[in-house]
């Protein structure tokens, strides 16, 4: 009995050892089409290059937002952009010919957007809300440049 118990053991240890290797395969195989960079890991002077090059100065300019939020590719006379963050989430304002506009916004995890006044006008909101409270980011343009300001 003590034999047969052993040799059940011995044949568990082994089947797992094999699994386990198979999975380690397997993983390092995948692994670096899944968390690698595509095309290797760039210099600081490769990427000055790459921006530099014609192509990549006459390529439009593409806008990636958050599920949940409103964005529109940069206008020809847009202004300075800049970020703002609060408890209960971040947007990009910028600063046009028309007034600031809101150009995207995000709610922070465990919030939700309530109100959004995306210009262009001479002040922009974007309202979070959530369990913890509500959270008001009000823009205004100074100069050319947006600017958070407390509620009037």
């Amino acid at each position: 009995m003590g034999r047969r118990s052993l040799l059940v053991a011995v044949g568990w240890v082994a089947t797992v050892a094999v699994a386990t290797l198979i999975g380690l395969g397997a993983i390092r195989l995948v692994g670096e089409s899944l968390t690698g960079t595509p095309g290797g890991v760039r210099s600081e002077a490769e990427i000055e290059r790459a921006l530099a090059a014609p192509e990549a100065t006459s390529a439009a300019p593409t806008a990636v937002t958050p599920a949940g939020t409103a964005s529109t590719a940069p206008s020809p006379d847009a202004g300075v952009r800049r970020s703002f963050a609060t408890d209960g989430g971040t947007a990009v304002a910028e600063c046009g010919p028309a007034g600031v506009r809101l150009v995207s916004w995000a709610p922070a995890q465990g919030y939700r957007v309530r109100d959004v006044d995306r210009g262009p006008d001479d002040d922009v909101e974007v309202t979070f809300e959530g369990s913890a409270g509500r959270h008001e980011l009000k823009v205004r343009c100074i100069g050319a440049e947006p600017v958070a300001v407390a509620d009037d």
